[in-house]
């Protein structure tokens, strides 16, 4: 497979440009679908270990099934797949234009989850309009493990998330390991309570966010990735879900900027439109760079050739 690497403030995207699996056509979660019954050895094989770190998203280039679109892509992650992945729709975008396959403009992506209106800046910067975020759950509270009652909200941005701003060490990245840790508590009690997103969807994120100390931003924040990584980037989806709960609250209007600011403090701007359905349309920005354009060998001998599972 041939595959390019980049990452987008500091967190890992993987494409899959060449030698992926034959998905066929039709609608991205038809072909998903396929990718996740018939070919996950593709997904293991390119984003577990050896070859691999946990934090590493991929992505398979795909065909559109939407003919206005530039491209398809479905993303997936260590421990399965993703409807929607902000920070690796800006890595993808990177990538394209690193290939010649996409110019400066406006352009839509083919996902999952619906086409997603997204604008290249420039070779390494870009701009995607995300699906329509909400929140479905306000204050809802959780007694944690080690940590007692916990309060959020569960919101949609692409992915479900569970955000509260109840971290129990400061938001800094000498508390990484903490925050993983308790970030796993929460979303092990949000499961033995019950609390799902629509139709009993899992909450497979989880966000704690605070105060930046830094000048510029809005809110730093911590996410928990399903695979058990943290995300370094601010999280395309996760900033999606936090301008619903935002918008929902009245305390941050249409067209207003916000910065958000992850643990390892590189920015994400955003904004948000309202959608005719009742929630928002979030705008994300940011920037990515390639670093590697690469082929991964699957070898017959090799006994972790499909990846450490």
């Amino acid at each position: 497979m041939r595959v390019i690497d980049s990452h987008t403030g500091g967190q890992p995207t993987r494409v899959i440009v060449e030698g992926g699996p034959d998905l066929g056509t039709g609608p991205l979660p038809e072909r998903l679908a396929r990718f996740r019954s018939d070919h996950d050895r593709y997904r293991t094989a390119s984003v577990l270990e050896p070859k691999c770190a946990d934090a590493m998203v991929g992505a398979l280039l795909c065909e559109p099934h939407d003919p206005a679109c530039a491209a398809g892509v479905i993303f997936f992650n260590t421990s399965g797949y993703l409807g929607m992945c902000g920070h690796g729709t800006i890595g993808l975008a990177a990538t394209l234009a690193w290939l010649g396959r996409l110019d400066p403009g406006q352009h839509r992506i083919d996902t999952p989850v619906g086409p997603i209106e997204l604008e290249l800046l420039g070779p390494s910067a870009a701009r995607f309009e995300n699906v329509e975020s909400y929140r479905l759950h306000a204050d809802v509270t959780v007694d944690v493990p080690g940590l007692g009652p916990v309060s959020g909200d569960v919101a949609w941005g692409g992915n479900w998330f569970f955000l509260t701003d109840a971290a129990p060490v400061p938001l800094e990245r000498d508390n990484i390991p903490a925050l993983t840790a308790a970030a796993r508590a929460v979303r092990r009690a949000l499961s033995a309570a019950g609390v799902t997103g629509t139709g009993g969807a899992e909450i497979d994120h989880v966000e704690f966010f605070g105060p930046s100390p830094a000048q510029g931003a809005n809110s730093r924040n911590f996410v928990l990735c399903p695979g058990g990584a943290y995300d370094r980037s601010p999280c395309g989806t996760g900033t999606s879900a936090k301008l619903a709960c935002l918008a929902a609250r009245g305390l941050l209007a249409p067209g207003q900027d916000w910065v958000q600011e992850s643990i390892i403090g590189s920015r994400f701007e955003a904004r948000y439109r309202t959608a005719p359905g009742g929630g928002i349309v979030p705008s994300i920005a940011g920037t990515a760079h390639v670093f590697a354009d690469t082929r991964l060998v699957v070898q017959d001998e090799d006994p972790f050739r499909w990846g450490i599972v």
